[in-house]
């Protein structure tokens, strides 16, 4: 039996003198509800995808009177390659050539609701609304050339967004649409094409988003020069809950270039005529203030003891207690993970613009709908007067200060109505007050009976939120630092199968006996929110570091040992693959190489990875060199099997970076990791010489989510890599350090 349930405990808060600062204290006023992915209700659950809850047809297809189509997406390109995957999944079944389709994604004047684009939902979500949609509207087409060219639709043939009759006869999309209606809502069953078939989706069709970032473009929101524009820089406060005392506004009023200094309680701001007078004008105001610090911070060495000490709500994900053998052997291990920046390599930046009474806003936030929702209450304005368009940023992955900095711009320009104002972060703020990914401690015991098999399997897991992201405007920092300041809404724990710090906690293998508990922490002393992949890398660290210490003790091989206790098919097709293709039984004992295994489905609902790897490690001074990586990939139904690979193979650089050295620097008094230096990242010399990326494809699958799907398994090889490697079992993230050279 699987239950989750929770139990709400109070412990004493902390004994070591260190203020605990919540970054969910109870609001003032919560005006939105918990909701883990920004959506809107569901209107009809027999539909598929997000058609569940936009249902109307022409909410995500227009057909103009000259026949140019255009599709509209709620989901937004963070760099993942989505705009030209959805784009070829609406081409194909509207059968209209990619370049011919103008394609729309997060507005919040033209788009649908999609919430966030996050947790790998795109393909899943839009892409699987787009199919059903595109399809249904061909048919709606074909229909209206049927009446009129007094046919049988059934004789009616489509091509390059042209019907085409059996005598020969042509009519555009959009002569044939004048005979139907494409404002009624989706039906339950859609006349797709048969997967055989297709010839856009399947295909590696270049990205649409390439072009303008390769050759220096218009391609980012930094990028943004609208006429008649100013600069804005923001200064921070130096630390959580510092209060502004003073600040020489009248030296920086006197400044050139500055048009305005903006105070309002703890917010400080400087607008000028170009960046580099805001930057100056900023750095002036910044060395003048004078704040009284706020509460310390817990000591970083003891950051996991003061987490496990703090409030929890525990919350049995799994407890399950089938017949089992009698256990022989028990592994007992303690699992940590530090906070981690995102590290977006281009800073936050936004551009606001006031006129007329209404804000338009471009940003590049994840959720376009949701942060409308926070911006108009933070500014007191009707929804319907807001207007967020989505533009794309250099680095993202998660919660980082997009939303942040957008709520940054549209204060300063609704100080400058008519003017667009444009506000950049520095690296700095960037760093010290983005919401980091949380740091994590678990801990799992497992047994095995005389068999050799797993008996018995207890997990425990501590983590603070995962999902902070704005829905009410206290969720945003500047509104934080208001006179009038707005106070964030509760956190809360996300439900499975998705899971926040719990995300695949829940082993997919075969347990006969197995509980798993979710310790989670409404406050933290460190702002958190979503980073890529969430509890899953250092979950899928501890199954499959303990899968391997547990094959060890049953004299078995790792990846058989694995398969012993799989049934899902599609798992064991990629870990076969994995392994075949890599040369796994083939595999030579060299001196300082080792050679690790990992699995993982995403949240055991999403894209099936498994992957092998092989290190070296230098003995004269620690350094870790990833010699090979080999995975195999089912995401279901391909669409853009390039594209699939990108992804694949960012999320082993991106888990490799995290696993082996990020880790965020803070003292009691502030943040520190405030540049490159002092947060170290995987450098091009630490890059994988290898990495291999093979897909199975599944035509006519359900699409399955997979930009987040290697993190978690990256992380559990390169785990037991170094294990091999070493002879050591290393498990306090991250991995690589001076330790090595013992």
């Amino acid at each position: 039996m699987s239950e989750q349930t929770i139990d709400l405990r109070r412990r004493a808060v902390l004994s070591a003198g260190a203020l605990v600062l919540g970054f969910t204290l109870l609001p003032r006023r919560a005006l939105a509800e918990f909701n883990g992915m920004g959506v809107p209700p569901i209107a009809n659950k027999d539909l598929a995808g997000s058609l569940q809850r936009t249902p109307m047809l022409d909410a995500w297809i227009k057909i103009a009177a000259d026949g140019k189509v255009t599709v509209f997406t709620g989901k937004v390109e963070l760099g993942t390659g989505v705009r030209t995957a959805l784009l070829q999944v609406a081409a194909e079944q509207l059968d209209v050539a990619p370049a011919a389709i103008h394609f729309i994604t997060g507005d919040t004047s033209l788009t649908p609701n999609e919430g966030f684009t996050a947790g790998s939902h795109t393909m899943a979500d839009s892409g699987t609304a787009l199919l059903n949609a595109a399809a249904q509207v061909r048919a709606l087409v074909v229909q209206g050339a049927a009446a009129q060219f007094k046919v049988d639709a059934a004789m009616l043939k489509t091509r390059n967004g042209v019907v085409i009759a059996p005598d020969g006869r042509k009519m555009h999309y959009g002569e044939a649409v004048r005979a139907v209606d494409l404002h009624r809502a989706a039906q339950v069953r859609s006349p797709l094409k048969n997967a055989r078939d297709y010839t856009v989706i399947g295909q590696s069709l270049p990205r649409v988003d390439i072009p303008a970032k390769l050759t220096g473009g218009a391609a980012y929101v930094q990028d943004m020069r609208l006429p008649g524009m100013v600069h804005a820089r923001v200064v921070r406060p130096p630390a959580y809950g510092a209060r502004l005392l003073s600040a020489d506004v009248d030296a920086v009023k006197r400044m050139p270039g500055v048009i305005r200094v903006h105070v309002d309680g703890n917010y400080l701001a400087v607008i000028a005529s170009d960046e580099w007078q805001a930057i100056q004008a900023m750095r002036t105001l910044s060395s003048s203030a004078r704040w009284q610090r706020g509460p310390a911070l817990p000591s970083p060495a003891n950051i996991h003891a003061t987490l496990r000490a703090l409030p929890s709500q525990d919350i049995v994900v799994k407890d399950k207690r089938a017949a089992a053998g009698k256990a022989i052997l028990t592994l007992k291990r303690r699992y940590t993970k530090q906070y981690v920046l995102h590290g977006s390599i281009g800073p936050s930046c936004s551009v606001a613009l006031l006129e007329q009474g209404r804000m338009t806003v471009w940003t590049h936030t994840q959720g376009v709908y949701p942060l409308r929702a926070a911006l108009a209450e933070m500014l007191s304005m009707p929804m319907d007067d807001v207007r967020c368009i989505h533009t794309e940023s250099a680095g993202c992955y998660g919660q980082n200060g997009a939303d942040d900095v957008a709520a940054d711009a549209a204060l300063l320009a609704r100080a400058m109505p008519g003017r667009p104002v444009r506000v950049q972060l520095m690296r700095d703020q960037e760093n010290q007050w983005e919401p980091y990914a949380p740091a994590m401690s678990t801990q799992l015991a497992a047994s095995l009976d005389a068999d050799g098999k797993i008996c018995d399997w207890q997990y425990e897991l501590w983590s603070g939120s995962h999902n902070e992201r704005p829905g009410n405007a206290g969720k945003l920092i500047p509104a934080q630092l208001l006179a009038q300041a707005f106070v964030p809404s509760p956190s809360q724990p996300m439900p499975m199968p998705e899971g926040g710090g719990d995300r695949n906690a829940v082993p997919l293998y075969t347990l006969p006996r197995a509980k798993i508990i979710n310790h989670f922490l409404p406050v933290t002393p460190l702002r958190s929110s979503a980073m890529r992949s969430l509890g899953a890398h250092i979950n899928l660290f501890a199954i499959e570091g303990m899968m391997d210490e547990l094959a060890a003790a049953a004299h078995a091989d790792p990846v058989q040992f694995r398969l012993r206790h799989m049934n899902d098919r599609r798992a064991r097709d990629v870990i076969e693959r994995a392994a075949r293709q890599f040369g796994w039984a083939q595999r030579k004992r060299r001196r300082d190489h080792g050679f690790g295994f990992a699995f993982g489905q995403y949240k055991n609902i999403m894209a099936y990875v498994a992957l092998a790897v092989e290190v070296r490690v230098e003995r004269s001074t620690g350094a870790v060199h990833i010699v090979r990586v080999t995975a195999a990939v089912d995401c279901g139904q391909g669409v853009n099997p390039d594209g699939i690979r990108n992804q694949v193979e960012g999320g082993i650089l991106q888990s490799a970076s995290w696993t082996l050295y990020e880790k965020l620097q803070f003292t009691p008094e502030a943040i520190t990791s405030t540049d490159w230096a002092s947060y170290p990242i995987m450098r091009y010399s630490n890059v994988p010489q290898k990495v291999e990326v093979i897909l199975i494809d599944r035509p006519g699958a359900p699409f399955l989510g997979v930009a987040e799907a290697a993190q978690g398994p990256m992380a559990g090889a390169l785990g037991n890599a170094l294990a091999d490697a070493t002879g050591k079992r290393l498990l306090d993230m991250p991995l690589a350090g001076p330790h090595l050279m013992a």
